[in-house]
């Protein structure tokens, strides 16, 4: 209701241009129980259903940051649905409102989870599955020097590849898939890996297929060969780091900003100028708190 309060709710803008695609991106969407209620990513994540599957054995549900409801249920799903409905569009000639609820976009997003009950993924309690933490080789390991290694190697082919970088002989181990020896092996490859050092672990393991991987700090990742080389992560000029754009277009490939992001209400003033308002008309709007201004001070 905040763009009603506006006067700029959907009916009204529609009215004006009939071919507007106008996005609303809320918690719970725009009808039910809840669609007036206050929440976060994960509140949102609690009634997808999501939050019941993540976290470890015998513990409490684990919200993985804000990552899943509020970026990839939200944004994403409703960037996404903004494309369909601009495609849509070039059809019919129409605009339509977009009900982007980040309950129901994470729930979509975790369809794999639903579709996959059956195939013997997910039928044991929380954290004793394939891909939550049961598994052996699906699991973060921690290294001689306190940090940590990423183990995925689900086939066969590349768990006989993890295998042999840990110095065992899979025919003197139990079966890949037994669960009742996932618990003793979880621990055995947890002591093998506590006895080197990250960098040792990944020079035994990097050129294999044995899908493992080091699980990099914030502080790391820019630096590590891989991403350089891709040039995956970018600095501004004010050699702050943070990510390039992805996916790369062939084409038309992102071209990102290197300057410094700019401070909310940065560029209101100028903007809103640009478009014809008075000096006036924003200074009431900014009294009204219908808009912010915020100028960036001078680093002397």
């Amino acid at each position: 209701g905040v763009m009603e309060k506006l006067g700029l709710g959907p009916e009204v803008l529609l009215r004006e241009n009939p071919k507007l695609i106008y996005a609303r991106l809320t918690g719970f969407g725009q009808t039910g129980k809840y669609a007036k209620s206050a929440g976060h990513d994960i509140n949102y994540l609690a009634l997808s259903g999501v939050l019941s599957k993540l976290g470890r054995k015998d513990e409490n549900p684990y919200a993985p940051i804000n990552l899943l409801a509020d970026f990839a249920g939200g944004g994403v799903m409703c960037a996404l649905g903004i494309v369909v409905a601009l495609y849509e569009r070039t059809k019919s000639g129409k605009g339509q409102v977009i009900d982007a609820s980040m309950v129901e976009g994470v729930a979509y997003l975790s369809s794999f989870l639903w579709k996959s009950q059956n195939m013997g993924f997910w039928n044991r309690p929380r954290g004793e599955n394939l891909l939550d933490g049961g598994a052996p080789y699906y699991e973060i390991y921690k290294t001689a020097d306190g940090k940590f290694m990423a183990v995925g190697a689900i086939e066969p082919q590349f768990y006989e590849q993890l295998v042999k970088g840990l110095g065992l002989n899979s025919d003197e181990l139990p079966s890949q898939s037994s669960f009742s020896d996932w618990p003793e092996m979880k621990k055995k490859f947890a002591s093998i890996f506590a006895q080197k050092t990250q960098a040792e672990w990944c020079s035994i393991f990097d050129g294999t297929d044995a899908c493992v991987t080091p699980v990099l700090s914030f502080d790391d990742v820019a630096t590590h060969q891989h991403n350089k080389q891709r040039s995956s992560f970018i600095k501004n000029d004010q050699e702050e780091i943070s990510p390039r754009p992805a996916p790369l277009l062939s084409r038309t490939p992102a071209v990102p900003s290197l300057k410094r992001d700019p401070f909310i209400g940065e560029h209101t003033e100028e903007i809103l100028l640009e478009y014809g308002f008075t000096k006036q008309e924003i200074i009431k709007l900014c009294s009204e708190k219908v808009i912010e201004i915020s100028k960036s001070k001078a680093s002397l």
